[in-house]
């Protein structure tokens, strides 16, 4: 699996160069200025930024602005717009690009969340192809004058018998997005069984002037590589498979460079990461928000890990830096890597009919911007 190839050629996202070919998913509630801080300290890449709604940023909603800050020295600044309305987006585009608040943005297609796909966003979208190609156009044009990549990831479709990304791609392309991103289940799938990467190949065959890159079951550094030979994408896209593992930038960096693949951590190691983690979430949302959101990364660190039931319990509830530190004292720093946390890590649950508004599926042709699907709330 070590002698598998890199990609012959570097990845390029407009003006950016992405080395080693790899991004950051962005996740609600996760990758936040801190999450993000953390995985580049580990390897370079793309880092993209938890998903901004559009008509939250046109409206200057200051939780929203909170979410949009980057670190000192996060370059490039990656953003993901939410968005159902050509004219809300490009405006969106306008007000974080004029103010210098990013250099890259990217449009969420994928999200299989009821709540979005019941008006009509997220992964029900692309099924509208004229609607799609408008909001990616306007996007574009709002782009093109400050030199700023616009992208767009999606899923494979609606369900198995509503496939919509091979059309979804040869509209990003042909209305100048600057990179395509497909995770490779349905949004009937949400995140159970597995990424189908036949599809990927698919898209990469079809969509041929931009790069194509990949998402959807990387837990490992191998995982990205096999994706990258089977399919002959561009890049990865890691999302669920860095929880509690943000090193696993570092093993990435190592693998496409042809090095070694740096063995995991012991859990002493573990510990200092999570502890760095409640300092960098402490400086962006103050101290108790910041131990209220650690508490679901725990879970996740600690992993294959021998961590008593108690001192789980007791990690997941913490709510101070001081019983964080005496939490960490309690654990065995020898503990070796488990081979059962390079697994598959995050939600997964189980496959479902997608909701969908009154008639989505009648006309997709129909240009009509679906009523009610701009929501204020960022981050999913």
């Amino acid at each position: 699996m070590d002698d598998v190839p890199a990609p012959a050629q570097r990845l390029r996202i407009g003006r950016f160069e992405v080395d080693p070919p790899v991004v950051l998913a962005p996740m609600a509630g996760i990758t936040n200025r801190a999450y993000r801080q953390l995985c580049r300290e580990y390897g370079a890449g793309l880092y993209v930024c938890e998903m901004i709604t559009a008509r939250a940023v046109v409206e200057r909603h200051p939780g929203t602005f909170h979410m949009m800050s980057f670190a000192p020295g996060e370059y490039p600044r990656s953003m993901q717009l939410y968005g159902v309305d050509p004219a809300t987006i490009a405006e969106a585009v306008k007000i974080v690009l004029g103010e210098g608040l990013a250099d890259h943005i990217d449009a969420n297609f994928g999200c299989p969340v009821a709540k979005v796909t019941r008006k009509g966003g997220g992964a029900a979208l692309p099924y509208k192809r004229r609607l799609f190609g408008k909001i990616v156009a306007a996007a574009v044009a709002a782009a093109e004058p400050y030199g700023a990549p616009f992208t767009v990831k999606f899923r494979v479709g609606i369900d198995d018998d509503h496939h919509t990304y091979l059309d979804a791609g040869r509209i990003a392309e042909q209305e100048g997005a600057a990179a395509v991103a497909l995770h490779a289940r349905t949004a009937a799938q949400r995140y159970s069984g597995k990424a189908d990467w036949s599809h990927i190949a698919r898209l990469k065959e079809a969509v041929t002037s931009i790069p194509v890159l990949g998402n959807g079951d990387i837990f490992t550094a191998h995982d990205a590589l096999r994706m990258v030979e089977q399919t002959g994408c561009d890049g990865v896209v890691v999302g669920r498979g860095c929880l509690g593992r943000p090193w696993l930038f570092g093993e990435l960096e190592a693998a496409f460079a042809g090095r070694p693949i740096p063995p995991g951590p012991k859990l002493g190691e573990v510990a200092k990461v999570l502890r760095r983690h409640a300092e960098l979430l402490i400086e962006h949302d103050g101290h108790d928000k910041a131990m209220r959101d650690l508490r679901k990364h725990m879970a996740w660190y600690f992993m294959g890990f021998p961590v008593g039931s108690e001192l789980r319990r007791k990690f997941a509830m913490v709510s101070s830096l001081a019983e964080l530190d005496e939490l960490i004292a309690q654990l065995d720093h020898e503990a070796p890597f488990p081979e059962a946390a390079t697994g598959p890590r995050g939600r997964q649950g189980s496959p479902g009919k997608v909701t969908l508004p009154h008639g989505w599926l009648d006309d997709p042709d129909d240009p009509s911007v679906p009523e009610g699907a701009d929501m204020m709330h960022s981050g999913g």
